[in-house]
């Protein structure tokens, strides 16, 4: 049986790389001479062909894997079997049982690469480790500085970089505590160590039911979002398989698809953005302000008909006051990408009397408990609860647009890394603000729809 994994590849070493063309995602490379020996390395340790199609190679993306031979759609692009992947029971024998729950698998993963490291030459996965990218390659948010996540704090991607640095913070302290009964492997690990291990670890590993695990070969597979092709997991035959869902070339790139992931999620896991990213999309705050005489009540009917939190397909959550925005393709559509529960947010948060909240409630209990689900009766207050709802996001395409501005008056005096961490930044902001604009406008035309009839 078949399962699609759900987590993503690392990103490539080159950010250039990552100004992506919509006409075509096969580019072509030549072979990378420093890695001839590595697939032949792969195959001898599996034992088995791991692919006959495919070579490693250098192109404007970096390291890339790329077609030895032609290639039809339905080919086996590479198949590369559980025993030559990294996962946590990997891990030497009783540190995984003496960890336990404490740590998740990326944390035992990141674990198992340190002690890797730390044999060096000793170790059966050195031409594997000795691959991997090095901390000056990496630029996940996890590794930026505090004047350089200032560029992005418009975006909720701040907030959730600073939660994930305590995250992997936790996670350390937690196997310092026990590092006393396995210090062979710990013994002079920094956090800063800690945090680059993880980063390789969420940004080339996939899930899998061994936890998560780093697919050697397969992680130099860059990535396009016009590709359909991904890695699947063959629980019966034990092993990790690629199938090509388009032609290719000798000589051309084959590249893979990560996820529908917006660029604040390719930031936060992998290092990069793309500068037209169609999965990008924005988290909104709403809250009932204190001074709300009628507060506490639209508290409580928000808290009978509480939805549960859902994620979306790009990792992020919809809670009772955060929404994840999505770009409205068509002014004309019914508003596809502006959540129902945030309208339905609004709608309860400009309600002005015990009386439009109780018929709210009263609609709510005939409705299956949707609240605020239907547009409201009164086409006035209907109109008014999308007016709030657009000024709100209207202030925040003006501080969009002044951070997106305050970027462009900097680049003459960024270079090197700052530079290319501030272009990242600016394609998720400049992302996240074609999302706004396309909500605003939507709310816009059905404002003027309902004032007309």
């Amino acid at each position: 049986m078949l399962i699609t994994f759900s987590n993503t590849w690392r990103p490539p070493l080159s950010l250039l790389a990552r100004l992506r063309s919509h006409f075509t995602f096969s580019t072509k490379c030549y072979i990378d001479e420093e890695c001839n020996d590595f697939l032949p390395w792969l195959e001898h340790e599996a034992g088995v062909e791991i692919s006959s199609l495919l070579s490693i190679g250098k192109s404007a993306y970096g390291r890339s894997l790329i077609a030895r031979h032609p290639i039809k759609p339905g080919n086996f692009l590479l198949k590369v079997p559980y025993n030559v992947q990294l996962a946590p029971d990997n891990l030497p024998r009783g540190i995984d049982a003496l960890l336990g729950d404490n740590v998740g698998n990326v944390a035992k993963v990141a674990l198992l690469i340190l002690y890797e490291q730390k044999l060096g030459k000793k170790s059966k996965w050195a031409p594997y480790i000795t691959c991997l990218p090095r901390p000056e390659d990496m630029h996940n948010t996890i590794f930026w500085d505090e004047n350089e996540l200032k560029m992005i704090q418009q975006s909720s991607l701040h907030q959730k970089t600073i939660m994930h640095k305590l995250f992997v913070e936790q996670e350390f302290l937690t196997i310092k505590e026990a590092s006393f009964q396995f210090s062979e492997i710990i013994q002079d690990v920094t956090l800063e160590d800690f945090k680059y291990a993880c980063a390789l670890v969420t940004s080339r590993a996939w899930e899998s039911s061994r936890g998560v695990s780093m697919i050697p070969f397969a992680d130099f597979a860059n990535h396009s979002d016009l590709s359909d092709t991904t890695v699947l997991g063959n629980e019966e035959k034990q092993l990790s398989e690629v199938i090509a869902n388009c032609s290719y070339a000798p000589g051309d790139q084959v590249l893979i698809r990560y996820g529908k992931f917006s660029n604040a999620r390719l930031l936060l896991d992998f290092g990069f953005t793309l500068p037209c990213n169609m999965y990008d999309q924005v988290q909104v705050e709403l809250t009932i302000p204190h001074e709300d005489k009628l507060r506490q009540l639209k508290l409580e009917l928000l808290s009978r008909h509480q939805t549960p939190i859902l994620k979306d397909v790009n990792g992020f959550s919809s809670s009772e006051n955060s929404f994840a925005l999505k770009e409205v393709r068509s002014a004309d559509a019914q508003g596809r990408g502006i959540p129902q529960s945030i309208r339905a947010f609004t709608r309860v948060l400009c309600s002005n009397s015990p009386q439009e909240i109780n018929y709210l409630a009263v609609e709510a209990a005939e409705n299956d408990g949707r609240l605020a689900r239907r547009p409201l009766k009164d086409k006035s207050r209907e109109i008014q609860a999308h007016q709030f709802l657009l000024s709100k996001i209207s202030e925040l395409i003006e501080e969009y647009n002044a951070s997106i501005k305050s970027l462009e008056l900097r680049t003459l005096c960024m270079v090197g890394k700052l530079d290319s961490r501030r272009q990242m930044a600016q394609y998720l902001l400049t992302g996240e603000l074609c999302v706004l604009k396309s909500a605003a406008l939507w709310l816009e035309n059905y404002c003027a729809t309902l004032f007309r009839v």
